[in-house]
């Protein structure tokens, strides 16, 4: 071979190596990276400024962009309003289905859709489930005023309790208990949260509140604790929380199967926790992207030391989303009898408007 040719020949080969390297770059891109790099992700928080999920969502919009390939801003976004039953429909039919929007909403999104809510136009099972913040037990509390100090009292005086609108938990968990336990509490709904029915309770307008944690009055009105100026009465949830041994779950209140079967359905949604979602059918692999960088913003370190300031125990394990999809189907196929005879107990009747 001359030196002309075989210079010939190497830029041949030059020629066919370069493509192919384009081409195995092309190959190796991560196409979840090329979509996120750059963009902002818009995280909906279904509660207003100041309540636990309001800390959470925005806890994990933080840190939850550094794991995301392509690492994009992740912006919270509050949108308050009918016990984040508008959040929800926003996200569902609304928020473009491509991975730039989520949203957190509070544990008893699949509950109120099988309780048959007003004002819903989603379907909980589509949802693109990404996983979930573990939740403490809710409760059902009073002012230290009222002379309440158990159910049994509550079944022999009357207490003003406040509550966001008749549809949701803050009401629902109340008349639940007047209505299968002969509690005498009567509800004012109105307001927007849990942040403004603890300003009521302050001012002197309602006197206890439903479907707050422990942990949550604790980190939000800590005073309330240590003065001992809050009251529980009882436990929504699986397992007590460790620091009130004495107060008594739901279910323990139970005075036979179906009542049991009832409080167990309405517990259940603290296994739900803070749920964290996308809109039915975004791409696969962003799903399991966004999956991953969410199981990963709840082990980091940083993120935990943000979730300590809520004064609350974030378990070393988030519920995934494959695990939040199976309980989401198991709550929306549950018997429609025993549906119907939780949705009657928790309607809210004669329940009087308060704060706009």
């Amino acid at each position: 071979m001359t030196k002309r040719t075989a210079f010939k020949t190497a830029i041949l080969c030059a020629g066919l190596i370069v493509p192919l390297a384009l081409t195995a770059t092309a190959a190796w891109a991560d196409p979840v990276e090329d979509f996120y790099k750059g963009k902002n992700v818009s995280l909906i928080i279904a509660t207003g400024p100041g309540a636990a999920y309001d800390f959470y969502g925005r806890a994990v919009a933080k840190h939850l962009g550094q794991f995301i390939p392509g690492n994009p801003t992740v912006t919270p976004q509050n949108m308050a309003g009918a016990s984040g039953f508008r959040a929800g429909n926003h996200l569902y039919s609304i928020a473009p289905k491509d991975g730039t929007v989520i949203a957190t909403f509070n544990n008893a999104v699949a509950f109120y859709q099988v309780m048959g809510q007003p004002g819903i136009q989603y379907k909980a099972e589509n949802f693109s489930w990404i996983g979930s913040v573990p939740q403490d037990t809710a409760l059902v509390a009073v002012w230290h005023t009222t002379g309440v100090k158990t159910i049994e009292d509550a079944k022999k005086i009357e207490v003003v309790m406040g509550a966001t609108g008749a549809g949701g938990n803050f009401a629902g968990h109340v008349a639940l208990l007047n209505s299968v336990l002969g509690t005498k509490f009567k509800i004012v709904t109105g307001y927007d949260g849990g942040n403004s029915i603890n300003l009521a309770i302050e001012r002197g307008e309602v006197s206890g509140k439903a479907n707050t944690t422990w942990a949550a009055f604790k980190s939000i009105t800590p005073q309330w604790v240590t003065e001992h100026k809050i009251v529980p009465l009882v436990q929504f949830g699986l397992l007590k929380d460790p620091e009130l041994p004495n107060v008594p779950l739901l279910t323990e209140l139970a005075a036979n199967d179906e009542q049991f079967r009832m409080f167990d359905l309405v517990a259940s949604t603290v296994a739900i926790g803070q749920p964290f979602a996308a809109p039915p059918n975004i791409p696969q692999d962003r799903l399991a992207a966004l999956r991953r960088a969410f199981d990963q913003t709840l082990r980091n370190a940083a993120f935990r030391a943000d979730a300590a300031k809520l004064a609350a125990q974030v378990e070393m394990n988030p519920t995934s989303g494959d695990e939040l999809t199976a309980i989401v189907k198991r709550t929306v196929e549950t018997p429609a009898a025993l549906v119907e005879k939780v949705r009657l107990a928790m309607e809210v009747k004669g329940a009087k408007g308060g704060a706009e």
